[in-house]
């Protein structure tokens, strides 16, 4: 069993940045890949942002490409999400998954993870 929490979102003004962390508990987490999703009121949840168990591979849907990085650091069970040059449209809730399977490739696709935090509320002002 795996429990995450993510922190770190808040409101920033278009251009910003800020980093959101998930941490996760469990022996278990370093063998996990991770995502992070996202959804904007009225619109369903959607990939922002996967990476491997090991942290060499990492996906990010287009509208990420270029603006966010993706991280993790196995020994402190965390994953990280670098975002830079917010836009209002990045408004949303966040959310960090894990897939829970042992050393699965990363996914874009929600259904293929198996645990989720409780979301974390990022705002970009114009």
């Amino acid at each position: 069993q795996v429990q995450l929490v993510e922190s770190g979102g808040g409101l920033v003004q278009a251009g910003g940045s800020l980093r959101l962390s998930c941490a996760a508990s469990g022996r278990t987490f370093s063998s996990y890949a991770m995502g992070w999703f996202r959804q904007a009121p009225g619109k369903e949840r959607e990939f922002v942002a996967a990476i491997s168990w090991s942290g060499g591979i990492t996906y990010y849907a287009d509208s990420a490409e270029g603006r966010f990085t993706a991280s993790r650091n196995n020994a402190r069970n965390t994953v990280y999400l670098q975002m830079n040059s917010l836009k209002p449209e990045d408004t949303a809730v966040y959310y960090c998954a894990a897939q829970g399977g042992f050393r699965s490739p990363p996914s874009r696709i929600a259904t293929m993870y198996g645990y989720w935090g409780q979301g974390t509320q990022v705002t970009v002002s114009s």
